[in-house]
């Protein structure tokens, strides 16, 4: 079993940053890859970012692609989100989530096993 603590969200303006952190336990975690997903009021839960399970690729949506850096520490169990040049669109609920299925660089809700609480990202305008 997996558990998952996502955290750092907050209220920023447009143009500003934020870093989103994601705790997991289990001694299975640094096997599989994880990811970013976001999810607005009366919208599906949406990809953000994808990482290998050792480092050694990342994925991006479009929209977030050239801003947004996924990166993960295995001796720590952390995976992390640095969030560069935020814009109002970005407002969300950021949920971490890995998975226990041998994906390289999974990028569907159905390919995650487990997931954050979730975390608000707020940028005003």
């Amino acid at each position: 079993q997996v558990r998952v603590v996502d955290s750092g969200g907050g209220l920023v303006q447009a143009g500003g940053s934020l870093r989103l952190s994601c705790a997991a336990s289990g001694r299975t975690f640094s096997r599989y890859a994880a990811g970013w997903f976001r999810q607005t009021p009366g919208k599906e839960r949406q990809f953000v970012a994808v990482i290998s399970w050792n480092g050694g690729a990342t994925y991006y949506s479009d929209s977030v692609k050239g801003r947004f850096t996924i990166s993960r520490d295995n001796a720590k169990n952390t995976i992390s989100l640095q969030m560069n040049s935020l814009k109002p669109e970005d407002t969300a609920v950021y949920y971490c989530a890995t998975t226990s299925r041998n994906i390289y660089t999974p990028t569907r809700v159905s390919d995650f096993d487990y997931w954050g609480q979730g975390t608000q990202v707020t940028v005003s305008s």
